[in-house]
Formats: structure tokens, sequence, C-alpha cells
């Protein structure tokens, strides 16, 4: 389909069973890859009373349903113009609906052949006259849950605010990876028979990327901006954007659909003053609101 499709709510349990566990026991200072973090030697009792709490808070978020997550995706017809990709109202291709913004690694490889990549590159050119397509996601965990972590620091339970907290990242993403999932066989259905395990899937074999602003590929915050627009993701989930665009409630995850078989992560890294000048040109900024945006990567 082309435009939007809103999901009101989702299996708290499917999520669950989605958890990438190694993150969480990080998020405690506890170095280790789930399960075999919980037989370490050093951190092993400690990850498994972390482990056992968490267990049972989980319990009574599903008995309870305590959190209601929502998720928006979106597809689009597309195509790159240099580093931009635009996005196109219908198949005719005509009229523009959004243009999202890319930049491109400046520097040198240590392997001969390997390319400077862009997110562009990822869709098909305007000059190849091939239609190509882009998606795009916002997910939640759920506004309630910052309520419930509000009322535990209000009785002075840190130690459940903060695990509350834990559990809420990996609710948000791992209802990131069942969209995707869910993208990639059914609603865009280019790996329809795809059959990976969940271990396959935290390990990211599946065919396509979903990057998003802020991370290496896209260190560009404000592309959000037109993700959310298009997404009408602040109506449709209730994330909202700050100042500086970051997510609320922070337990949430955004991005873009890339279906190319070759897309891969990368990170942009520093880039020079002429990209800083192409980029701000693009985008309609003065150098300086350029420099702003971009100050963690340039040279």
């Amino acid at each position: 389909f082309i435009g939007i499709k809103v999901f009101e709510e989702f299996d708290l349990q499917t999520l669950i069973d989605r958890f990438d566990w190694s993150p969480f026991f990080r998020s405690w200072d506890l170095a280790g890859k789930f399960p075999k973090i919980l037989d370490d030697e050093v951190v092993g009792e400690s990850a498994t009373e972390l482990y056992a709490d968490a267990q049972e808070m989980l319990q009574a978020i599903v008995k309870d349903k305590l959190i209601t997550p929502k998720a928006v995706i979106g597809f689009w017809p597309a195509n790159s113009i240099g580093e931009d990709i635009e996005l196109y109202v219908d198949d005719k291709r005509q009229d523009v609906l959004a243009t999202l913004h890319t930049l491109r690694q400046q520097v040198e490889q240590r392997r001969e052949g390997k390319p400077n990549y862009a997110l562009a590159d990822f869709i098909a050119s305007k000059d190849s006259a091939k239609a190509d397509w882009i998606g795009g996601f916002a997910v939640t965990a759920g506004h309630e849950l910052e309520n419930i972590v509000e009322q535990y620091k209000q009785d002075n339970d840190d130690y459940r605010a903060i695990m509350l907290l834990a559990l809420g990242d990996r609710f948000a993403e791992a209802y990131a990876e069942c969209m995707h999932e869910k993208v990639r066989k059914e609603y865009w259905a280019y790996a329809s028979d795809e059959a990976l395990s969940n271990a396959d899937l935290i390990s990211e074999k599946y065919r396509g990327i979903r990057p998003a602003p802020g991370y290496p590929a896209c260190p560009d915050h404000t592309e959000k901006d037109a993700l959310f627009s298009l997404l009408d993701a602040t109506s449709t989930t209730g994330i909202r954007l700050t100042e500086n665009k970051a997510m609320l409630p922070a337990a949430s995850v955004s991005g873009i659909y890339y279906s190319h078989p070759d897309s891969r992560y990368f990170a942009v890294g520093k880039i020079a003053e002429d990209q800083v000048i192409d980029y701000a040109e693009r985008k309609g900024w003065s150098i300086d609101e350029a420099k702003r945006w971009l100050s963690p990567i340039l040279q």
C-alpha cells in the first residue's frame, strides 16, 4: 500500500519473546552475552537475580496489560537524486511528497575498491527510470510506562523505576524488530519466504535495513521531522519530538526501511567543509545551522 498503517496495540508476550536481553544487562553495567551471562563467574549471580526480578515485572505487565504499545508504518514510491531521496505522492512519481537528505562517507577507505556509502545509494536513481520504494516506521512501548515509572519514583522505589525503564527499551526494540519482520514478509513482502530464528534476527541476518536518524548512517537528527510528518507519528502513536529531536516517550524507535539486497549499516564518520556546504544547500539551511546539527561529525 501507499501511505500509512497504524497499529493501536500488539501482543505483549510476542514482544517479550523477541527481546534481545544483552543490552538489558549492559544498562545495569553487567557485561556479557545472554544467556551465557547468567553463568558468568564474575557477574552471573547478579545477572541471575536481575533477570528473575525482570521476569516478575514482565508477568505483571502482561497480566494487567500495564502498557499499550503503538506503531505506525508507511511506504512511498521513491527515487534518489544524488544524495537526496525524493518520495512521491503516488505511482505516477510526478508530485514530490517529501525529500530525505543523506550524507556520504568522506574518509579514505582502507580497503581498495570499498565505496564511500550514502543511504541514497540503496534507492534507485531517478535517472535509471527504475521504480523504487522506501518505507518508514515509528513504534513506542506506550505512554503508560512513564506514568508507572513516575509512581515508582514517588514511592522512592528507584530500583523498580530503573528496571521498568530498561524493560521499556526492550519492548520498543522488540516492537521495531517485529514490525520490520512483518514488513519484509507481509506488507512489502520482498522476503515473504523468510524463516529466521530470534537469534538470526538479533544478528540482522535478514535482507534490508532500518537506519534511524541520529545514528551513524544518518547522523542528522532533524531528518526525524520529515519522517514524523510522513507518518503523522505524533497523532498516530503519541510520540513527540523535543527541541533537540529526542523522542518522548523515551522507549520509542523510529527509522527508514530500505529493501535493497546490498543495503547495509555504516558510519558516515567525519565530514569536511565541502559536504557541510552542500548539505546546507540541500536542506535550505545556513552554514551555521548545518554546523550546529552536524557538529559531532565535523572534521
